[in-house]
């Protein structure tokens, strides 16, 4: 059995103090987003506990669906490259972008320099979509982050990922590896026009023809199951995950985090949920278990 972790949406606090000159752009909406309501939902302590509870549970390896970030400040990065070395190696931890994380457009290269080696293949070649083969899974990392204009947190894949995802799909099935596709906006977004993935039509057609057996995202901060259609009938569970920073009882799901525990092999896989996260009392604890593969 494999055991694959999945966290999301940290959105690391405290937020930097900005200058003037960072503020101009978009940076400025999210600066008041932040001082109104953001820093009253992400919570350092939160954060420490569910990464605790991680290690904890030892698993074999830890996705982390992007949004590091919150204005892409550069003192963001380098807290961020810091937080992902505190949770693992870049060998035992893979990462997408959030739209978060590509806030502006000087952010990617800020993102790629500082943890890029979290967002490599096996081969330590850079760019998206990367795979990386671990036990019996192959991890697919798209990237979805994109810069959008204030008051926008859509996502976009784009067709040079879609093309080459369709090969990589096909590849992997070959190998009789079990498919985890991550990616930060959810193809079914709750989330309205000004938040979703604005090509899901697309790589859900993709789902559709090639495959894959599991999807995970963030971006919405709120427990989620989607079953996209597959191939010949079959069905592709897309799970989400809260923001792994949240206090408990704000307007979306506490922070929580989940555990794939998957065996078996092609045409007989068998994929187990759990879900754990902080009780009212602060402890983090099993939520929910379910099966979306047996």
């Amino acid at each position: 059995m494999f055991t694959l972790a999945h966290l999301s949406d940290p959105h690391l606090a405290p937020l930097p103090e900005p200058s003037w000159l960072d503020l101009i752009g978009k940076r400025v909406t999210g600066y008041i987003n932040w001082r109104r309501k953001r820093r009253f939902i992400h919570d350092t302590a939160v954060l420490e506990k569910i990464v605790a509870d991680v290690k904890a549970q030892a698993p074999d390896h830890i996705a982390v669906t992007g949004d590091i970030a919150n204005i892409a400040l550069s003192a963001e990065f380098v807290h961020g490259r810091e937080w992902l070395e505190s949770i693992g190696p870049a060998h035992d931890v893979s990462f997408v972008p959030g739209n978060h994380d590509v806030y502006v457009g000087e952010a990617a290269p800020w993102a790629k320099r500082m943890w890029g080696a979290f967002m490599t293949d096996d081969e330590a070649i850079e760019g998206f979509p990367y795979v990386r083969k671990r036990g019996p899974l192959a991890l697919i990392g798209v990237s979805t982050g994109v810069p959008t204009a204030p008051f926008l947190a859509t996502g976009w894949v784009g067709t040079k990922q879609l093309t080459a995802l369709v090969d990589i799909l096909n590849e992997l099935k070959k190998e009789n590896l079990f498919r985890v596709v991550m990616i930060h906006h959810p193809p079914v977004s709750l989330g309205g026009n000004t938040k979703k993935l604005l090509d899901a039509p697309v790589f859900m057609k993709v789902i559709a023809a090639h495959g894959a057996d599991l999807i995970i995202h963030g971006h919405d901060h709120i427990h989620m199951l989607n079953w996209l259609p597959g191939p010949n009938g079959t069905r592709v569970p897309a799970v989400g995950v809260p923001s792994a920073s949240a206090i408990p009882g704000t307007d979306k799901h506490g922070a929580a985090y989940h555990l794939y525990r998957i065996d078996g092999t092609r045409g007989a896989w068998s994929c187990e949920v759990v879900s754990r996260g902080l009780d009212a009392d602060g402890a983090v604890v099993e939520q929910n278990r379910f099966m979306v593969a047996e």
